[in-house]
C-alpha cells in the first residue's frame, strides 16, 4: 500500500481545510444551536454550486462509444475520497454532507440503471443549474440495519407500480428532486423481493415529510415520509423488470453499503481527530499536560485514530484494485465510531463540569459521535456480518 498523498488531492485537502475554517465549523455550530439544519435556499449552498460542488460522477457514452469495461485494471483513487470525508467532517460532519449532491442514491442508480435512467436522473448533476439534491431511501421504523427486513410494498398496475409505506432518516428527502425508494413485491420474499424505484418530487402519494430532531449531527437533514398510493411510472423501476433475478437488486443496496461503509468510518476518524486536538487544547490551556494520565490517555486515544485511520485505507485499497472488501469495510465501520466516542468521552472527562455546559465543542462532539455507530449499518450489524464471513456463511 501506498501512503503519499498525491499532488492534487493535497491541493483538495488544503481547499477543504479553508471551508472549514471559514464556513463548515461555525456553521455546524450554528445549527446545533438553532437545532435544525441549513434551509436549502442558504448562501452556503449556492456558493458550494459556484464552487463547481454537487456534481456527478457519472458521464454519458459518447455516440459511437463502446460499452465501458467495469475493470480497466487501473486502480481507483477510493482513498482520495476518504482522505477528503475525513477532513470535511473533522470541522463539522452534519454540515459536511448537508451540501448538493446526488447523495447515496447515486451509487446503486450507477450500478442498476439503465442508460436512459441515468441520463435522466443524473444528466441534470452533470453541470446543475442550481443547488440540487437527490435521495436515498431504505431505513423504515421496523427495519433499520436488517434491510432484508422493509415492509414497503411495490405492487404493479398497469403502465404504473404502486408503492406504500413509511420511510424514516432519509437524507434531504424532503429537498431532493427524486428519491430513490427500495420496496418489496412479497415481504415474505426477503431479499428476492425487493425493487428499486425513483419516486419524483411532487409524484401524488409522496408525502407527510418531516424533519427528525436529533440528538447530535444537526447541520443534516434526516427525513421521514409516507409513500400513500404512490403512482410511479414503471420506467422508473431501476433497472427494468429483467435486472431483479436471484436477489440482484439486494445485491445492489449491500454494494453500495460496502463502498459507502469506508466512508462512515474515515468521516468518524475526522470526528475522532477533533475530539483529540479539542481536549489536547482544553489540557494545555488548563495546566493538565502534568498530570501521567492525562497524558496517557491521550497517547492512547492518539494511537487509536491512527489505527483506524490505517484500517480505512486496507478498504479502500482492496475497492480500488477490484478486490473483497466486506470484512475490512464491515471492520472499519464498526470500530472507528467506538474510537471516536472513547475519544469523546476522554475529552467530557477532561472538561469536567464545563462539560455540563452545553457549549464546548467536546460536548458537540459527544453528541454527534453517537449517530456514527448507528448509520448504515450498527455496529453490532458489522459484527454479525465479519462473524458470518469467518465462519464461511453467506452474508
Amino acid at each position: 500500500m501506498d501512503f503519499t498523498i498525491d499532488k492534487p488531492t493535497q491541493a483538495r485537502l488544503e481547499r477543504v481545510h479553508a471551508l472549514g475554517k471559514n464556513y463548515i465549523r461555525p456553521l455546524g455550530l450554528e445549527c446545533d444551536r438553532l437545532g435544525r439544519p441549513l434551509p436549502p435556499d442558504h448562501e452556503y449552498f449556492r456558493m458550494l454550486h459556484k464552487m463547481g460542488m454537487g456534481r456527478t460522477r457519472w458521464r454519458p457514452k459518447k455516440p459511437g462509444e463502446p460499452e465501458r469495461k467495469k475493470d480497466t485494471g487501473k486502480p481507483g483513487n477510493t482513498r482520495s475520497t476518504l482522505l477528503v470525508s475525513e477532513e470535511m467532517s473533522y470541522w463539522d460532519r452534519g454540515v459536511a454532507v448537508s451540501g448538493p449532491s446526488p447523495g447515496l442514491g447515486e451509487g446503486p442508480l450507477i450500478a442498476m440503471g439503465t442508460e436512459e435512467q441515468k441520463a435522466r436522473f443524473l444528466g441534470p448533476f452533470i453541470d446543475p443549474d442550481r443547488p440540487r439534491w437527490a435521495a436515498f431511501a431504505m431505513t423504515e421504523p421496523g427495519a433499520g440495519s436488517d434491510v432484508a427486513g422493509i415492509r414497503t410494498r411495490c405492487v404493479k398496475d398497469g403502465k404504473h407500480w404502486i408503492l406504500n409505506g413509511n420511510k424514516s432518516f432519509s437524507g434531504a428527502s424532503s429537498r431532493a428532486d427524486w428519491i430513490l425508494v427500495w420496496a418489496t413485491i412479497d415481504p415474505s420474499l426477503g431479499r428476492d423481493g425487493h425493487r428499486a424505484f425513483i419516486v419524483e418530487k411532487g409524484t401524488p402519494g409522496l408525502g407527510n415529510f418531516h424533519i427528525e430532531k436529533k440528538t447530535g449531527i444537526k447541520g443534516y437533514e434526516s427525513t421521514s415520509f409516507v409513500l400513500s398510493d404512490c403512482r410511479v411510472p414503471a420506467e422508473n423501476l431501476v433497472g427494468g423488470e429483467d435486472y431483479y433475478t436471484g436477489g440482484k437488486g439486494f445485491k445492489g443496496a449491500m454494494k453500495t453499503f460496502n463502498s459507502t461503509r469506508p466512508m462512515i468510518a474515515a468521516m468518524a476518524v475526522g470526528m475522532a481527530r477533533a475530539a483529540v486536538d479539542e481536549a489536547m487544547r482544553f489540557a494545555r490551556d488548563n495546566d493538565l499536560l502534568g498530570d501521567v494520565r492525562v497524558r496517557d490517555r491521550l497517547e492512547r486515544m492518539h494511537r487509536k485514530v491512527k489505527m483506524c485511520r490505517l484500517l480505512t485505507f486496507k478498504a479502500a485499497w482492496l475497492a480500488d484494485h477490484q478486490m473483497p472488501n466486506i470484512v475490512e469495510a464491515s471492520m472499519c465501520k464498526a470500530l472507528a465510531p467506538q474510537v471516536g466516542m472513547e475519544a469523546a468521552s476522554l475529552g467530557m472527562e477532561l472538561l469536567g463540569l464545563v462539560g455540563g455546559r452545553g457549549d464546548h465543542m467536546i460536548e458537540k462532539l459527544y453528541r454527534d459521535m453517537k449517530a456514527m455507530d448507528i448509520v448504515e449499518g450498527t455496529g453490532q450489524i458489522q459484527r454479525v456480518v465479519m462473524a458470518r464471513q469467518l465462519v464461511g456463511f453467506p452474508n
